[in-house]
């Protein structure tokens, strides 16, 4: 048993350097690309600011890559948040969703910012700029649900 512990800290730590050889490719396109939702909808600077601030991270094809994303198997778990975020809701995507579409994500942010939801705790944790005041949700709602209205089938 005493011979046991070493080695199996010795597998590990060889395991997770080993990890930091395998780099998947980076969630970096170009933003503000042609589908983006501000080529398509009017976003006042306030909102727009604030979803690059809140959102864009995990709901575009672009986001900002802090430090310790250079670490395995750290990366890993965030390609996984930005992964599924960008299933949900993919802000570079949203000029090419169908009206129909584009109007339900609207309602789905409003109810997730409202709700107090989005953006994760385990984000803002650590990127506290991307806290919402109430005076962000109530601008990025009203600008959400402005924006649903007038796309709405």
């Amino acid at each position: 048993m005493k011979r046991l512990l070493p080695r199996l800290a010795a597998g590990l730590g060889v395991a997770l350097l080993l990890a930091q050889l395998w780099r998947p490719p980076r969630n970096e396109s170009p933003a503000g690309g042609p589908a983006d939702i501000a080529a398509k909808h009017p976003v006042p600077p306030a909102v727009l600011d604030l979803l690059h601030r809140a959102c864009y991270d995990c709901h575009s094809n672009h986001t900002r890559y802090p430090w310790y994303a250079n670490v395995q198997p750290v990366r890993w778990w965030l390609d996984h948040h930005i992964n599924e975020g960008k299933q949900h809701l993919n802000f570079s995507e949203f000029g090419a969703y169908a009206d129909q579409r584009a109007a339900k994500k609207l309602d789905e942010l409003i109810d997730e910012v409202e709700g107090h939801t989005m953006p994760l705790p385990s984000y803002t944790w650590i990127h506290r700029d991307a806290r919402l005041s109430p005076a962000d949700v109530k601008l990025l709602t009203a600008w959400a649900d402005g924006l649903r209205a007038e796309i709405a089938p």
